[in-house]
C-alpha cells in the first residue's frame, strides 16, 4: 500500500513539474526579451594609425542601443576618406574620437588638436635609450644651463625645470650625419605644446642639454621649484647678500622759533598848543 502512494505522488510530482516548465517556455516565447538593436561601423581588418579609411576597410554590425555611445557611425559613406588617429583592430567600433579631423591630412598632423603644436628635439641619451617614453606619456622638461663667459649672470651649472606635463606624442630614433658627416642615431621625442611653450623649448633645446622626466599620467599638479646648482648637490647653503648698512639718522632741525613783538602797554597822546605840537604818554 505504501509503495503505491509512493508511486502515485512521484507520477503526480512530475506532471506538475512538466506542466510548469512547459507554461514557463510558452509564455516567454521563443525569442526571449527582445532589445533594441542599431547599426555602426565597425573595421571589418585591423588598421594602423594613419591608414585613410576606404569602403572595404569598414562594414556595419548591430549593437544595442543602449550601449551605442555617442560618437559612433551608421553608415560606411559618413567615414570614408578620413585617417584614424589610433590603431585599430577588426571588428572595433569606429568612433569619432578615433578619427582625424577631416581636411587635417595624414601622418602625424591628424594628432594635433586645434590651437597646439608639435615640437621635435633630441633628448639625452639617458632617456630614450631605455626605451621608457611611448606615445602618450606624460614628462616635464629639465634643462641644464652651463656658464658660457659673457655676459650672462650665471656663474656656475643650474637644472631648471621648464615645463610641466606635457605629452609625448611621437618617441624614437633616426639617422643623421655628425659633424664629421657620418651617420649617427640620435633620439628624437615630439611634444605636444601650446605655442608660447613651443618657443619656451626650443630656446632650451639651444641654449642647454634637455632632458626628460617620465610622470604619472594620473598626475596634473604643477608645482612651482627653484633652479638646482652645484651647491646644492655639495649641501651648501646658497649665499645670502648681506643687508644693506642701517641708514644714519639725518640732522633733525628745529623750527625756527618767531618771536612776537611785545605791544607796548601805555597810550600816546599828541597835544597842540597853537603852533607847538607835543607827546604826552598815559599808562
Amino acid at each position: 500500500m505504501d509503495t503505491k502512494r509512493l508511486a502515485l505522488a512521484l507520477v503526480v510530482a512530475l506532471v506538475i513539474t512538466g506542466g510548469a516548465t512547459y507554461a514557463f517556455y510558452r509564455l516567454r516565447g521563443p525569442g526571449g526579451p527582445t532589445v533594441p538593436m542599431r547599426k555602426v561601423v565597425v573595421s571589418s581588418k585591423e588598421l594602423a594609425a594613419g591608414s585613410v579609411l576606404k569602403a572595404e576597410d569598414l562594414t556595419t554590425a548591430d549593437w544595442p542601443v543602449n550601449l551605442a555611445s555617442t560618437g559612433v557611425f551608421g553608415k560606411v559613406d559618413e567615414v570614408v576618406g578620413r585617417a584614424v588617429v589610433y590603431p585599430v583592430g577588426e571588428k572595433d567600433i569606429i568612433r569619432e574620437r578615433d578619427l582625424a579631423a577631416p581636411g587635417s591630412g595624414l601622418g602625424l598632423a591628424p594628432k594635433i588638436p586645434p590651437g597646439m603644436r608639435a615640437v621635435s628635439v633630441r633628448s639625452n641619451e639617458v632617456v630614450g635609450v631605455a626605451g621608457f617614453l611611448y606615445p602618450g606619456s606624460r614628462v616635464d622638461v629639465l634643462a641644464t644651463l652651463r656658464p658660457t663667459g659673457g655676459s650672462s649672470n650665471i656663474t656656475e651649472p643650474i637644472t631648471q625645470t621648464v615645463l610641466q606635463d606635457v605629452e609625448v606624442i611621437t618617441a624614437g630614433q633616426r639617422i643623421q650625419p655628425d659633424p664629421e658627416g657620418k651617420p649617427q642615431t640620435v633620439n628624437v621625442v615630439t611634444l605636444l605644446l601650446n605655442p608660447e611653450d613651443s618657443q619656451k623649448l626650443m630656446l632650451a633645446s639651444s641654449q642647454a642639454d634637455i632632458q626628460f622626466v617620465l610622470r604619472s599620467g594620473a598626475d596634473k599638479e604643477k608645482v612651482e621649484t627653484e633652479a638646482v646648482s652645484v651647491a646644492d648637490l655639495l649641501g651648501k647653503s646658497k649665499k645670502v647678500p648681506p643687508p644693506p648698512p642701517p641708514r644714519r639718522p639725518g640732522r633733525r632741525i628745529s623750527p625756527t622759533e618767531v618771536k612776537t613783538p611785545k605791544v607796548p602797554n601805555f597810550y600816546t597822546v599828541e597835544v597842540i598848543q597853537g603852533e607847538q605840537r607835543s607827546e604826552e604818554k598815559f599808562e
